[in-house]
Formats: C-alpha cells, sequence, structure tokens
C-alpha cells in the first residue's frame, strides 16, 4: 500500500507529460511517412510505449532518446511481425492498430495484459468487417486474442452511423479508410476526440469534416512534417485543476496543456462550478493548440452535465467527480455508461472507492453518476484496480482531504510516470 498524506499547498508551477492520445498517433502516422519524424515531449508511460514496440515488431525503425526518431517506410510498407503483437494495457494502441492492420496484406495477432482481454473489441471489429477485413477474436464480445486476416480483397469503403461516440473506435475506421477503394464517412452523435483527423491532415491525407460528419478519401502517400511536437495531456493536468481548485490559498499555472477543443471539457465543467481558470499564452503546433493554465482556490457548487460533453471529458470523470465531493450540493453527471468498459468498471469503482472516504456520497445508476458533495471526509484504505486514472484520482482525493492508502502506485506509469514527485513539493 502506498500512503498518501493531506497536503497544504502545491507547488507555483508544473509541466505535465506529453499528450498520451497524442504520441500514440505521432508514433503511428509517422511510421506510415517515407521520411524520418523527431518527436519532441513524446508520454514515454507504458501505453506509448507499447505502441512502439507494436510499430517496430511491423518493419518500423523506431530511435528512442531523449526526443523520439521514427523513419517509416510509406503508407503500404508495414510488415508482418514473426510474433504476436502485445498492446499491454493500452486500450487505444490495440483499437487504432486494428484499424491499421486490417488492410494489410498479412496475418496479425493481438494480446494484452488481463485488463485489456477483459475489454469488448466488438465494437471496432464490426465496421472495419463492413469494410471487408477479416479479424477474429475471443467469444461474442471479441475479446484478446485477436487474429487480423489479410482480406480477400481492397477494403472498401462505407458509411458508418456510429451508436456511441468513440475516438478510438472512429480513429480506427479512419485508418483502415486510408486503404479503401473508394471513400468512407463517419457520423457521429456528438463530435469526439479529433486527433487523428487533425494529425492527418497535417500528414496530407484528405479528409473533410462537417458537424458530426468526416469524411476520409484513400490515400497514395502520406507526406510527414520533419518534427512533432507534443502538446502536455489535458488528462494528466486535470489532477492538478482539480487539485487547485480544491485546496486552500492555492495559485498554480499549468505549463503547455493541449487544449484542443474536442478536449476542454474538464475547464468547461470547472468553470461552471465555480472555478477559477485563465488561458494563457496561446500557441500552435501541428494543427494542436496549446495553453499555459492558471487557476486558483475557488468555492465550488455542484452541477448536471452529460450529453453532448461526455466525449469531450470521458477520461477526466474521476477528476471531475472528487471536485465535486468538495463543491457545495449535488453533481450529476449523465451518459457516463461508457466510463464501465474502461480499464476497469469506473462508474462502479467510482462508487466503491470514494464513498471509503467520503460515506453516502457517491451513487450510480447504469448510466448516471450522482455526487452529494460537502459530506465528512475520512482516511481510508482504497483499490485502484490497476488503474492508472482511479490511483491518481484517489491520491488527489486523499491528499485534499485526510488522506488514503492505494494498493497500487506502479499503475500511475501507464501515463504519468513522474505522478507522485509532482504531488509533493
Amino acid at each position: 500500500m502506498k500512503k498518501i498524506l493531506p497536503i497544504k499547498k502545491l507547488r507555483e508551477e508544473i509541466s505535465i507529460p506529453g499528450d498520451k492520445s497524442i504520441s500514440h498517433r505521432a508514433i503511428m502516422l509517422s511510421s506510415l511517412g517515407d521520411t524520418t519524424v523527431e518527436i519532441e515531449n513524446f508520454l514515454a508511460g507504458a501505453d506509448c510505449l507499447s505502441t512502439i514496440s507494436c510499430m517496430k515488431k511491423m518493419g518500423v525503425d523506431i530511435q528512442i532518446g531523449k526526443k523520439i526518431s521514427v523513419t517509416g517506410n510509406g503508407l503500404f510498407g508495414l510488415r508482418e511481425p514473426e510474433n504476436i503483437l502485445d498492446a499491454g494495457n493500452s486500450g487505444t494502441t490495440l483499437r487504432l492498430l486494428l484499424g491499421l492492420t486490417a488492410p494489410q496484406n498479412f496475418l496479425a495477432t493481438f494480446t494484452g495484459d488481463d485488463s485489456l482481454r477483459k475489454r469488448p473489441m466488438a465494437r471496432v471489429i464490426k465496421p472495419l468487417a463492413e469494410m471487408g477485413a477479416s479479424i477474429f477474436g475471443r467469444n461474442d464480445n471479441k475479446n484478446l486474442p485477436i487474429t487480423v486476416l489479410k482480406p480477400e480483397k481492397k477494403l472498401h469503403g462505407i458509411t458508418y452511423k456510429m451508436p456511441v461516440a468513440s475516438a478510438q473506435v472512429k480513429s480506427a475506421i479512419i485508418l483502415a479508410a486510408l486503404y479503401a477503394d473508394s471513400p468512407t464517412t463517419i457520423i457521429e452523435p456528438y463530435p469526439s476526440r479529433n486527433h487523428t483527423e487533425k494529425m492527418l491532415q497535417a500528414f496530407g491525407a484528405n479528409i473533410q469534416t462537417s458537424g458530426n460528419e468526416i469524411k476520409i478519401l484513400p490515400a497514395e502517400k502520406l507526406t510527414a512534417p520533419p518534427k512533432i511536437i507534443v502538446p502536455g495531456d489535458i488528462s494528466s493536468a486535470a489532477y492538478w485543476l482539480v487539485l487547485a481548485a480544491i485546496l486552500k490559498n492555492s495559485r498554480v499555472k499549468i505549463k503547455n496543456v493541449g487544449i484542443n477543443e474536442t478536449r476542454t471539457g474538464i475547464i468547461d465543467v470547472l468553470k461552471s462550478m465555480g472555478a477559477q481558470i485563465e488561458i494563457l499564452n496561446v500557441q500552435e503546433s501541428g494543427g494542436e493548440l496549446s495553453a499555459d493554465l492558471q487557476v486558483a482556490s475557488s468555492n465550488l457548487r455542484g452541477v448536471e452535465f452529460g450529453d453532448e460533453m461526455i466525449p469531450r471529458l470521458i477520461d477526466e470523470i474521476p477528476a471531475l467527480a472528487v471536485a465535486a465531493a468538495f463543491a457545495e450540493g449535488d453533481t450529476v453527471i449523465k451518459d457516463v455508461g461508457e466510463l464501465r468498459v474502461k480499464e476497469t468498471d469506473r462508474l462502479a469503482a467510482i462508487v466503491e472507492e470514494f464513498n471509503k472516504i467520503s460515506p453516502k456520497s457517491f451513487e450510480a445508476t447504469e448510466n448516471t453518476l450522482t455526487i452529494h458533495g460537502g459530506n465528512k471526509k475520512v482516511f481510508a484504505e482504497c483499490k485502484t484496480y490497476a488503474d492508472h486514472r482511479m490511483a491518481m484520482a484517489l491520491s488527489i482525493f486523499g491528499a485534499a482531504a485526510d488522506g488514503v492508502a492505494i494498493d497500487d502506485s506502479e499503475c500511475v506509469k501507464i501515463s504519468y510516470p513522474n505522478f507522485f514527485e509532482i504531488l509533493y513539493i
């Protein structure tokens, strides 16, 4: 068990790791160019290293140092892996690579850790199969291990109406669509993260977006930029945004945070709760905006949200739940059933573990999380379920209250290797 003690203050300036979503995509897309790309501020966490490992097994030259150097073999230059591709704990690695390997002229088999093996992949395999891909998983949920066979013929473009907004499923379809024989159209119920679209446009792909509709034309080649600078991950910044807002006498500047419009739901909701957040020094690199975020101690109030807001902050809900526990009144978060198929059932985990710190404060139905703010906080021993976001959310919860002991602190290395160094000055 790792014991997290209550803290009185945070450091005044925090730099955060590179964005996990963008780091994954920078490796994959650079592998499909035919020049060398330098990637700066890459998140060298376990998930992104799984992506590097898989791409190297498919013949891509990737050198790891202070910067990452990727020399691609071209859009049609991937090679059949000699061994099974291990995605570790990374749903992004697995889902996006299912889309990338679906149109290739070779066989690829995927596995992952115990957590990833339990996560259903049917919803990403279904649209790929409609395009003509041959993908086989275990049972009706299409759990790992999964084998992707060489397709009988070139994949064909489809129009696919997504039942749930998901950047990972959308990205898998987009990557497969680059190799199709005709354009593909994706229609989302709400816009999800658009990092794949933005980066592919920077690589010269023909992708057109209009509202909730994305059209992808087949590509003959991708032209990679010489350098990609990965902005800081707003999902990692979320813990400090929340902790600074609920901790007395705090004033913190979080440097170089990605503020892509599909990811800033955490800022919008915290502001609606009364958080004092300023966006400073806005910059652009590779189509992605970044800025410094300054946040100060705030008197928070409960709010209600759901619908189109959820895809913009799905990974930040554990952190937001902590903020809600310190707010005045109730917070109701609707349409969060997606949390049940993350690294763990996060909705059930939040209720089970957060109630140990703030008893009778958290309750959930199948699709809604309700938090009763302002209740008494106590020291507790909690389980993380080997889920990095649960571990970090529990840590800031305890740090702002009477402390907490968590059973697994190592899992934070998936996305934020030096998290605990930053927590204590």
